[in-house]
């Protein structure tokens, strides 16, 4: 049985972009394609503007081969760029801040000594 199967949306960085698709690493073994032709059903001007290389993008695995570890991919009628989490509001614990305040002078003095290491 596949790793990935045909039409699971999966998630992936960017490693490349050349004029004929965009290269995508989906795991430490498996990496794979999208074809300029699975980017979007209209015309692909400029194949740069789609992704970027280091992003987080989700594809659609159009076919995946075990033997190579190579995935056929596409992006076309798919919102592949994940929604951004929303900021959650900070919940105080009961200690609240004081491993903060305990902690504070002391990690600053660190710092700064660390600082001073490094310059001299």
């Amino acid at each position: 049985m596949s790793k990935f199967l045909k039409d699971e949306i999966v998630e992936g960085c960017v490693t490349g972009i050349e004029k004929y698709g965009i290269f995508v690493t989906l795991d430490e073994y498996y990496s794979g394609l999208i074809h300029i032709s699975e980017i979007s059903e209209g015309f692909v001007r400029d194949i740069n503007k789609v992704a970027n290389i280091g992003e987080t993008i989700r594809v659609r695995v159009l076919e995946s081969d075990d033997d190579t570890f190579h995935v056929k991919l596409s992006i076309k009628n798919l919102d592949y760029r994940p929604k951004k989490k929303k900021n959650t509001k900070i919940v105080e614990t009961e200690h609240g801040f004081t491993t903060l305040k305990n902690n504070l002078e002391k990690w600053i003095s660190f710092k700064e000594n660390e600082k001073n290491a490094k310059t001299s």
